[in-house]
């Protein structure tokens, strides 16, 4: 099984123990700083911390961790040209899968040109993006993600992450894979199941986005197991559980 979507850096060994023996061989992590940010250097040895140190921690644990990397809305209110040039580096020397997670949270003018430039590093480089919609204003904020992405980067390059029953209508349309979070708080795993049936499996990532928020590190493998429970198709099953990731991040 492969999480596509979690924040190593706010977990403990313990749980990455938890995940290998429930079945997850592979995690994705993402960069997320959750306190205000004053200067870019900052946030700079955050990402180099995730990308050198949490992965090393996670594979003591058995997890192989593939890293995604760039500026989180929340931190946006830094300078961002020296993450922006390590970016391309990291691109350039394959040590991220994608520039991830980035979005939008509040609309401020200053999330809004970082995501942009963000896509745009994508477009140029032929990465892979994790885009974050938020929990509040979740469908306001998704129609102006949904605006923006076209403008900058093939859809086909970007999973939409966090959707849920109420916005799913707004995004199945387009060509972004689209992430189901199964997270307390967020969806359980029978909301998540709820989509997969209606939509089928082709087009969707399944992630805890376990972080310093409350989170399950075991919810990808209790959803697969409540799929196989229900009496879904293997084949559709791993589609979800890894082949889907697999295919879109190139692992």
């Amino acid at each position: 099984m492969i999480d596509t979507h979690i924040h190593a850096d706010a977990r403990s060994g313990e749980d990455f123990k938890q995940m290998y023996l429930a079945g997850i061989d592979c995690a994705i992590t993402c960069s997320y700083y959750p306190y205000n940010i004053p200067q870019d250097i900052i946030l700079l040895n955050h990402l180099n911390r995730i990308l050198e140190f949490d992965t090393k921690r996670a594979m003591e644990y058995g997890i192989d961790l593939k890293v995604a990397l760039g500026i989180h809305p929340t931190n946006s209110n830094i300078n961002p040209e020296i993450i922006f040039d390590n970016l391309k580096q990291w691109i350039e020397s394959e040590q991220i899968v994608a520039i991830g997670e980035i979005g939008l949270e509040d609309l401020t003018d200053n999330e809004i040109e970082i995501f942009k430039e963000q896509l745009n590093i994508a477009s140029e480089t032929n990465s892979k993006v994790i885009i974050h919609t938020p929990r509040k204003n979740k469908l306001e904020v998704l129609k102006v993600i949904l605006d923006i992405i076209p403008q900058h980067i093939d859809e086909n390059q970007a999973v939409i992450d966090h959707i849920n029953p109420q916005v799913i209508e707004n995004v199945i349309d387009t060509d972004c894979m689209l992430g189901l979070t199964v997270q307390p708080q967020k969806m359980d795993r029978f909301e998540a199941i709820s989509i997969l049936d209606k939509y089928g499996f082709d087009r969707f990532l399944l992630n805890s986005d376990i972080s310093n928020k409350p989170s399950d590190p075991l919810s990808v493998p209790k959803t697969i197991r409540e799929l196989a429970r229900q009496g879904y198709k293997n084949s559709e099953i791993e589609k979800v559980s890894f082949k889907n990731a697999q295919k879109f991040f190139k692992l």
